[in-house]
Formats: structure tokens, sequence, C-alpha cells
């Protein structure tokens, strides 16, 4: 019996301490950090990237750079936003959703247009 309680203590410790150290990596992903309502930026590329753990831009918004998160790449890809889709220096919409952190320039977007065509980048959260 003193074992198997032992065995349970240590499981439940194991347990805590992977979720204490997931918190930071949970809280990242997903929607908790943006604010509600649509948001729309415009401005020009400056960086690409399309590798884990999400795909980004970022775009001079009058001088001032912010970071747009699309989705992880495969996702990314999906919605047919690839490599050769856009490049540094062109123009960009992203609509979405922006931090909560009014001070951070920082958004997540569901949808963005370059060179005229619109990707869906979440689908089911973009706007018809």
């Amino acid at each position: 019996m003193a074992t198997d309680r032992r065995t349970l203590m240590s499981g439940g410790c194991i347990a805590a301490v992977a979720l204490f150290l997931a918190g930071p990596t949970l809280a990242h992903h997903g929607w908790s950090w943006t604010g509600d309502g649509m948001f729309q930026l415009e401005g020009v590329i400056k960086d690409i990237y399309l590798g884990n753990p999400h795909a980004t831009l970022d775009v001079d918004v009058e001088g001032e750079i912010w970071r747009v998160e699309l989705a992880p790449p495969s996702a990314t890809a999906r919605s047919g936003f690839t490599e050769d889709a856009a490049g540094i220096g062109d123009e960009v919409t992203a609509l979405g959703n922006r931090s909560r952190d009014e001070t951070e320039k920082r958004m997540k977007a569901v949808r963005i247009t370059v060179k005229g065509k619109a990707y869906d980048i979440y689908p089911g959260r973009a706007p018809s």
C-alpha cells in the first residue's frame, strides 16, 4: 500500500512540474492573448518566417514594426500562403485580432492580403 501511495504521489508531482513548465507555452498559443473584435493593419513586409511554432510577418506600419502571427506552417500553407506568395517590400493588409496589451505591436491574423490575393489563414474566423 505504501508503495502505491508513493508511486501515485511521485506521478502527481511529475504531472504538476510538467504543467508548470508548459504554462508559458500554453499561454502563448491560442487566442487568449488577443483582444475582441477585428483589427486591420496595413503596411510593408520587412521579414517573413514560415517555420514553427507559427509563421510570422514583420510589417512596417508608418515606421513601427508590427509582428503579425499566422498559423502553424502546415495550416498557413493550406491557406495558399507559401514562400512564393509574398516578398520583402510587398504591401500587406492583415485582418485579425490585436494583442490585448495595446503597448505590444502584435496581432494574430485570420486573413492577409498580398498583391490583391486574400489568404484565409483561419477560415473559420475570417469574416465572409
